[in-house]
Parts: C-alpha cells; structure tokens; sequence
C-alpha cells in the first residue's frame, strides 16, 4: 500500500490473500498508510470498542499504539517464556501480511508483558491473579516512525464474505484517524504542583530495608533491590494517557509503556532501562544501576564507590548471562551519566550479536538483573518474598513486543503504576550494597516514586483522599 491506496487496492490485496491461504481460518493483515499522526492522541479512538489498548511510546515521531486482541496468550508458572515464544512464532507464521511493502516500524508485532515471578504467591492468588504472562496479538495497530505514520488491522477470516467486512473497517479507521483533530488535554502540558507524601511508607519500609543493609553488610547477599509499594485513593478514575503525555517532556529519556487489559486495570510507566532489544540479529543492553540526585552534577557519584561496585555488579552479571548463551559481550570500559527526570544513574551499554537467539531466550537469560532483585539471584528472590509485604506483580518485569522479522524490544518495568478503579499503586527501589546508608535509600525510593506521583495534579478532580501503605 503507498500513499495513494484506494479502497479497490485494500480489497483486492485481502482477496488475494483469502485465496493464497493455507489454512481454513487465516489471520490476515492489512497495512496502509495514513497522515501523521501522533499514536497517543490517538488511542481513545483506536481502542474505541476494544477493552485492550497497548502503548510503546519513545516520542512524537516514534510511536507504537495498539488495541484489541486477534490472538493471545495468558498462563502462569514454569517454561512461560518458552511458551510465549512458541506462542509468537505459531501466531505471526500463521499470519498472512497482504501489505508487504510496509515498513519494519508497522510490522505485525507480539506484545508481552511478563510479571516479575512465574508463580505469584498465596496472598496474591487470594486479591487477584497477575498472569505470568500475557503475549498478545492485536487486531490494531497505529505505528509512526518519523514523519511516516501507518494503521494496520490482523483478524481471523472464517469465510470469504469477511474479506470485504476487513477492507471497509481499515478503511473507515483509516478515514476516521486522518480527519480526527487531537485532543489539547491530550498534548497540552500543564505542571503539577506535585504530591507530598505521608511518611507512612517510610515507616513501613524502613524495617525491611534496615534488615536488607544488614544482609549485604554481613556478606549474605552482595546485593538485594527492596521495593515499597504507594496505594493512593483518587477521587475520580486517572487516565493514564494524560500522565503519559506529560512524562514525554519530563522524561524524554525513558519509553513510555501502557498495558491495559481492560477499562478498570491499566499498568503504565516510563521506563529508563533497557531490558534487550535486537534488530537485525544486533542485541543491544542498558546496564543501569547507581542513582543520585540532578543536585550532583555527576562527579560525585561516578567517584562513589558504593555506586560504581552496584554498577559492576550489574554489568558482571549481564555479560556473564549472555556469555552463558553462548554470545560475545561487548562493554564500555566506563560507565556514564544518563540523565532522567531529577535522577541521575550510571549506565554501561552493553552490546552483542545474536543473530541465533530466540528473542524471549535472551529474555529468559537476563530476567531479572540485578539491577532489580539482587546478587546471587536465586537467593536474593527469596529474600525479596521474605522482606517484601506486597507482591510485585508486573512490576520490574520485562514488557515489550516481538515482530515477525525477529526484532524485539523489551523494558523493565520501573516508575511505573497501577490503576484499579479509584486506587493508584506506585512501586520503587533501591539497591542495596555494602556501604548503603538507609536515609539515602530512603531519599532515592522517594524521588523514584514521585516520577508518576508528581502528575498527579491536588488541584484537579483528580485529588487525593487518602494514602495507605
């Protein structure tokens, strides 16, 4: 499909499709291109009579939303990311693309979001099952990459007649997102006068992090990364879009992610870690770990050598991961500054070549760092189910999409969210090492929780009643 695609020209690829399949009930998906526009704007319509909406956003002119499910996947316990990945591979191969000349940016894509343990514990099967792992095939998808912007619809076609339904609604969408003005509230940036937390959270999470400083000290764990969750009561449902917005600006650095299931659950952040991601058989890796305040312009904290031994770890533990799967790491000598938000944080980029490496095989190998459980893993986890009063859920997990030319992209899932209804759950950590101080790390899980909490407008309708820990 180019620029000037007709109506004629959708239908007549469908067609062609239908005929060429080899199977009873293909999935067929139709790609073309559309005026630019901006995929976050343009969620509320994409997802208009869709309970699932899906959000990857880097900037304006590069963006991925998505809504519905063609396919999908949810389970929990073991081999999940083998099961995701035999998911993938099944789904996009049975898929027939008719648009094949579209670029890589709106390629049909897997998206997964994984939680943080494979098995979640008693107290969380008694709130409320977080799958293990949910991959989906979605029925839209609004890419734009540049100046280039591209709608593309993938559906089941039980019988010819649905040919023609798939063309009229693509084209229809098409129509509809091209005319459609943006929303101001959508894009408009209006700063926060910011949320003050109680100190309940720090009281409550002081004893475990007193207990976790006293691990590391005494050599049980070199590292363990608690977390503390927020739970604030809205006086009216956020949309988090509007949130995300504002985070384009104030977090430029970081990849903007929404998963939402359905209209009362919607996970959301704005991640500044870089899980993996491999385009053309390139594997690229961010090592982030050693956090500090923008007050430090850097000096202090790339002499610090509480900071730079987390670092190391860290980076040791990647290379040595992807060492295991039989690859050839390439690091900076190094580490440097990136700079997100009011938090600086050391980061080593970490390269390799894994032309051969199923996507979530490296997904698998590398979840999770220690940059948000800890050293040794095995025992750092159980230390965390010990310590930790709350489970983590999608929280510090790997979220992300598979295309069907085998590049993937995945984030860890840090400051981010959780909406149900009128309750909003914030999560933060600190690694600990030996040499933490607890009122530092008590600092650190503050500003980390205040990315999202800062959005939250008092003024607005949006106000708080009331916090718990």
């Amino acid at each position: 499909m180019t620029a000037g695609t007709t109506f004629s020209d959708i239908l007549t690829a469908l067609a062609q499709g239908w005929e060429g399949r080899r199977v009873d009930e293909p999935v067929l998906s139709v790609a073309l291109p559309i005026k630019g526009v901006d995929p976050l704007c343009q969620v509320p319509l994409l997802a208009e009579n869709e309970k699932f909406r899906f959000l990857w956003d880097g900037s304006p002119g590069r963006c991925l939303a998505a809504s519905g499910r063609c396919q999908y996947l949810e389970l929990s316990g073991p081999r999940r990311f083998e099961l995701a990945q035999r998911f993938s591979d099944a789904a996009l191969g049975r898929l027939v693309d008719v648009a094949p000349e579209a670029p890589s940016s709106a390629s049909p894509r897997i998206l997964l979001a994984f939680s943080f343990f494979e098995q979640s514990s008693e107290r969380q099967r008694v709130k409320g099952l977080t799958p293990a792992v949910q991959a989906v095939l979605p029925r839209w998808q609004l890419s734009r990459q540049g100046h280039q912007c591209w709608l593309r619809l993938t559906a089941v076609a039980t019988h010819e007649a649905e040919v023609r339904e798939l063309a009229e609604e693509v084209w229809l969408m098409s129509k509809r997102l091209a005319q459609k003005s943006e929303p101001k509230e959508r894009v408009a940036i209006h700063m926060s006068s910011g949320l003050t937390f109680p100190q309940q959270w720090q009281d409550c999470y002081r004893p475990a992090l007193i207990r976790g400083i006293q691990l590391v000290n005494q050599g049980i764990l070199d590292k363990l990364v608690l977390a503390v969750r927020q739970s604030i009561w809205l006086k009216a449902p956020l949309d988090p879009l509007s949130i995300l917005s504002r985070l384009r600006v104030q977090q430029p650095g970081s990849r903007r992610f929404l998963w939402q299931r359905n209209e009362d659950e919607a996970f959301f952040g704005a991640s500044p870690e870089r899980l993996l991601s491999l385009r053309n058989g390139q594997l690229q890796i961010d090592a982030l770990a050693g956090t500090a305040t923008r007050e430090d312009d850097g000096y202090l904290l790339l002499r610090s050598d509480k900071d730079l031994r987390e670092h190391e770890l860290v980076v040791s533990s990647i290379t040595n991961q992807l060492i295991n799967q039989g690859l050839q790491p390439r690091r900076a000598r190094r580490p440097q500054l990136a700079r997100h938000g009011k938090l600086l944080h050391l980061h080593t980029p970490i390269t390799a070549v894994a032309s051969k490496n199923p996507p979530l095989s490296l997904v698998e190998a590398l979840h999770p760092t220690p940059a948000v459980a800890g050293f040794p893993r095995r025992e750092a986890i159980s230390w965390l189910r010990t310590l930790e009063p709350f489970e983590r859920g999608n929280y510090a997990a790997p979220i992300g999409w598979i295309d069907n030319s085998g590049n993937a992209e995945f984030r860890v899932a840090i400051r981010c969210g959780n909406v149900r209804g009128n309750e909003l759950e914030l999560t933060a950590g600190a690694g600990l090492v030996r040499g933490s101080i607890a009122e530092r790390e008590l600092q650190e899980v503050g500003l980390k929780l205040a990315v999202l909490a800062d959005q939250l407008d008092l003024q607005s309708r949006r106000s708080v009643n009331r916090v718990i820990t």
